[in-house]
């Protein structure tokens, strides 16, 4: 592998200053001095390492202090420098993030236990700067991709934590492109059988189906030209590898039941655009129904905005089609990276707000970038010279409160797996504010994520304007009422019904099991009668 230049380094930035220059300049040459001698698994300098992080950064527009942090961010745990020199040479914000980046490194996946510790300690680090997160990202990018020289058990359990913990988070933090990177680096190494079938599988859709969607794009330029639509783009997305494979596992291995296989991107200037393109489709190509996803009116909780639509084709069969703007796009690939930039864009920042203002459905999805925005822009008067810690979403803040406290770690890890790291749904309040729940929760879920006064007292539900039964699981989209009265409890066939374990801690609360006490209730032995 090649050594990144400076120079490249450089050139990914977005208009850096002669100080950023010369901070980045300064910062390679003693990353490079630092590291001199010392050599990566596969016989290459270990320099190439932290150089390509630093691109990595750079590419996802981060500011010239987090690349710094990327290119130092081996030098103190490889004992190459000291906490001191970082100190002196490049400032505390500097080190604060190098800091954080060596202490998320020293926890490693070894099983159930130290899984627990590792995520708490995860949790921790980025809740006090999300830079440490995003430097971390890029580091375990540029590492899996070249994990084939690390030795086999390492290999293994890198790429197992990558699927299990990074990916995911990157995709809560609305990184696109780097979830699908850490997906498709890590999956020939935790299953190779199963790589290679799905890359087959994916082999053949992507030759039947290119043809057609090439036909597909110009008809669709053809038609939008005569809407007085000519400032755009397409290009065709093919589902990542991960990705597939986790859906043939839903579908039985039956790839026909699949129609995201393949997406063709229509990239506007204006979400009036969207629109117009959207009825310029479905003029042309009939929408399968139930399949028609407005992600503008009702983004993501991670923050990602598009139109999906799929629609039966001659040319290429069914087809998913996303509309977007540009800035929603740069969004899908880099999600809060590309807000980074706002630091020094006063104007960016304002227009945030008034983006986030006009639809009201988008303020709770957007609340954790707007609270970024603060800690976001420059800060010029701090005398140590440093600025205060980039806020994180309010998701990641909460769900490292909300376990700080959990004793166990079977608890710790099972809150995690089952309501951070599994399948999501959407769902909405009559108000048409967005929900993120776990794949097959339940209105007793919905009811607690509300509020837990709002969970203790449910009475009935409705779904879409139909009263359900409480078991009742929920899918993308549907619009959740739960009906209140005072006299209503939880009872324990609610344990059995819940899907999450914020759900089920308020449950044991409201019906006054401590976890301690309800183990001990299962663990009860008979009592001994004397005769």
């Amino acid at each position: 592998m090649a050594l990144t230049t400076v120079k490249e380094i450089i050139g990914e930035m977005k208009n850096p200053s002669s100080e950023d220059i010369a901070l980045i300049e300064k910062a390679y040459e003693f990353s490079k001095k630092a590291h001199e001698n010392k050599m990566r698994y596969s016989g290459e300098p270990y320099f190439i390492h932290p150089a390509a992080t630093a691109k990595i950064l750079a590419e996802y527009g981060m500011d010239a202090t987090t690349i710094v942090a990327g290119l130092l961010h081996d030098a103190v745990e490889d004992g190459c420098t000291t906490r001191e020199e970082i100190e002196k040479e490049f400032g505390k914000e500097v080190l604060f993030i190098v800091d954080g980046v060596t202490k998320l490194g020293k926890h490693k996946y070894r099983g159930a236990e130290r899984h627990a510790e590792s995520l708490r300690r995860l949790l921790v680090a980025t809740a006090s700067d999300i830079r440490v997160l995003i430097v971390k990202l890029a580091d375990r990018k540029h590492n899996v991709q070249t994990l084939e020289y690390v030795s086999e058990p390492k290999r293994r359990r890198i790429a197992l934590e990558t699927l299990e913990i990074y990916a995911p988070i990157a995709d809560r933090l609305g990184m696109g492109r780097m979830k699908r990177n850490l997906e498709d680096s890590s999956f020939p190494f935790v299953d190779p059988d199963a790589a290679r079938h799905t890359a087959e599988m994916l082999k053949l859709k992507t030759k039947e189906t290119e043809d057609g969607l090439a036909k597909v794009q110009k008809e669709l330029k053809r038609e939008l030209a005569k809407k007085d639509l000519v400032t755009f783009r397409t290009d065709i997305r093919m589902k990542g590898l991960w990705s597939l494979h986790q859906k043939l596992k839903r579908k039985h291995d039956d790839i026909t039941l699949i129609h995201d296989i393949a997406a063709l991107r229509i990239i506007v200037p204006e979400i009036e655009d969207c629109y117009t393109t959207l009825g310029v489709v479905h003029a042309m190509y009939r929408p399968l129904p139930g399949e028609f996803k407005d992600y503008i009116a009702f983004p993501k909780p991670n923050g990602y905005q598009s139109l999906h639509t799929t629609v039966v084709t001659p040319e290429a069969g069914i087809v998913e089609i996303q509309i977007r703007t540009e800035e929603m796009h740069r969004r899908a690939q880099f999600g809060i990276a590309s807000h980074m930039s706002y630091k020094q864009l006063g104007k960016g920042i304002e227009k945030l707000g008034k983006d986030v203002q006009k639809n009201r459905f988008s303020s709770l999805s957007f609340s954790w970038v707007r609270s970024l925005i603060p800690s976001l822009m420059k800060v010029s008067g701090k005398e140590n010279g440093t600025k205060d810690p980039v806020k994180v979403p309010l998701w990641l803040a909460e769900l490292a409160e909300a376990h700080a406290e959990v004793a166990g770690s079977e608890e710790f890890v099972e809150g995690l797996r089952e309501d951070f790291f599994s399948h999501r749904v959407f769902v909405f309040t009559p108000i048409g504010d967005v929900v993120d729940l776990p794949a097959a929760s339940t209105p007793i879920d919905f009811a607690y994520a509300i509020h837990s006064d709002l969970g203790n007292h449910i009475q009935g539900a409705k779904v879409n304007g139909k009263l359900v039964s409480f078991d009742t699981q929920l899918n993308n989209g549907e619009v959740v009422e739960i009906i209140r009265r005072d006299a209503a409890h939880p009872s324990s066939k609610w344990l059995e019904i819940a899907r999450t374990s914020l759900a089920r801690r308020h449950i044991r609360a409201a019906l006054g099991m401590s976890e301690p006490a309800r183990l001990q209730k299962k663990k009860k032995k008979p009592l001994k009668i004397k005769s």
